[in-house]
């Protein structure tokens, strides 16, 4: 269903005609906003329309509204069970069938969003799929035309999934990285101004399908051993609103003690990440916005290591805490300086998707 829209007379990077294109990028999960944001704004610059819709979910809408971005939002999470899940996956994909059908998008375009791959495929729109974990189990109902994947993957961890294969360089946080712009009001506002170490630490997924118990463990290994220091203060993330009552309940009294603060909304996470003296996550995207600003990192997460983080981990920009021991032996707490932007972003990867979606919609890739 390549419905080609008019002619533009802009031209590209290559100098050839821009042919606009209209283009439907689907938000499934909160690190999708950050992603897709200068992704939008220069697909928008080029001339082509972009059709966004969001799940309301894990703060992926109240962080759309933060960035600015245009969405139309459809759908909710259905929860842990993998039953619920499931029926969820195929409500969705229905709930946004009337607007494909009226919209007619020549391209769908998502970081794994398997409800908008399952109604592109029942409606005949192609669908890219980019993501940065070879591991995440995407596929299990249908496949994507295009695979879009950082370098540092190898071919083979991806070749079963049996689809085009398209590369870019650094990784998925360098997109936007190259844009961020710290914003010293947020120290005010959490009440960072203590003079404290402030350490971000974001808990384990629990409800995603790669969680593992270990990393729960190591979660509570972190937080015994940072609330016996009386110099740090704690700015906890929580995955959404059960998570934090729970976590609060649990450790009530770091959080009446003000030790520990749980934002009462939605905060900029590239901004919390700089002024932070470091990050500790249960894995994803926060740690690896961590290393795209030279913020220091330990992950928590015990699933699969994927060859994004093993090549961070190789570089020095990431360290894994494997064990409960490795919390207390490998975990440096102290103030950093924060007068000097060390970010080892890529400036070329936004530039790259860019052409590859540009390219596959008009039919050159």
């Amino acid at each position: 269903m390549l419905a080609i829209q008019a002619e533009e007379s802009a031209q590209t990077g290559t100098g050839r005609p821009v042919v606009s294109r209209k283009i439907w990028i689907d938000l499934d999960n909160s690190p999708h906003v950050p992603f897709f944001a200068p992704i939008i704004e220069e697909l928008e610059s080029q001339g082509h329309t972009v059709l966004v819709t969001a799940r309301d979910c894990f703060q992926v809408c109240d962080l759309a509204d933060l960035l600015s971005v245009r969405y139309r939002r459809i759908g909710r999470h259905y929860g842990k069970n993998m039953f619920l899940k499931l029926a969820g996956l195929g409500i969705r994909a229905l709930q946004v069938g009337p607007m494909v059908l009226r919209e007619k998008p020549d391209l769908a375009v998502s970081h794994g969003s398997r409800s908008q791959l399952l109604a592109a495929k029942a409606l005949g729109v192609p669908a890219v799929t980019i993501g940065d974990y070879e591991f995440a189990k995407l596929f299990a109902v249908v496949r994507p035309n295009w695979l879009i994947v950082p370098q540092v993957i190898p071919d083979d961890a991806v070749r079963s999934f049996k689809t085009k294969l398209l590369k870019y360089p650094g990784i998925k946080e360098d997109v936007y990285a190259p844009k961020f712009k710290a914003q010293s009001s947020i120290i005010e506002e959490l009440g960072l101004n203590d003079g404290k170490i402030v350490v971000t630490v974001r808990p384990p997924a629990t409800e995603a399908h790669y969680h593992v118990p270990e990393s729960d463990q190591l979660f509570e290994a972190v937080l015994d051993c940072l609330s016996e220091r009386s110099d740090v203060k704690l700015v906890v993330l929580p995955r959404n609103h059960r998570q934090g009552e729970r976590i609060q309940q649990a450790r009530s009294k770091l959080f009446e003690s003000g030790k520990a603060i749980i934002p009462q909304h939605v905060v900029d996470g590239l901004n919390l990440v700089w002024h932070s003296d470091l990050v500790i996550s249960g894995g994803g995207t926060m740690n690896r916005e961590a290393a795209a600003l030279g913020v220091p990192v330990y992950s928590m997460f015990r699933g699969r290591i994927g060859a994004v983080d093993q090549y961070l981990v190789g570089t020095g920009r990431m360290t894994l805490l494997e064990s409960v021991h490795d919390v207390s032996r490998k975990l440096v707490v102290r103030h950093r300086d924060r007068t000097h932007n060390r970010s080892n972003a890529n400036h070329a990867a936004l530039q790259t998707i860019v052409n590859h979606l540009v390219n596959i919609a008009e039919g050159t890739c």
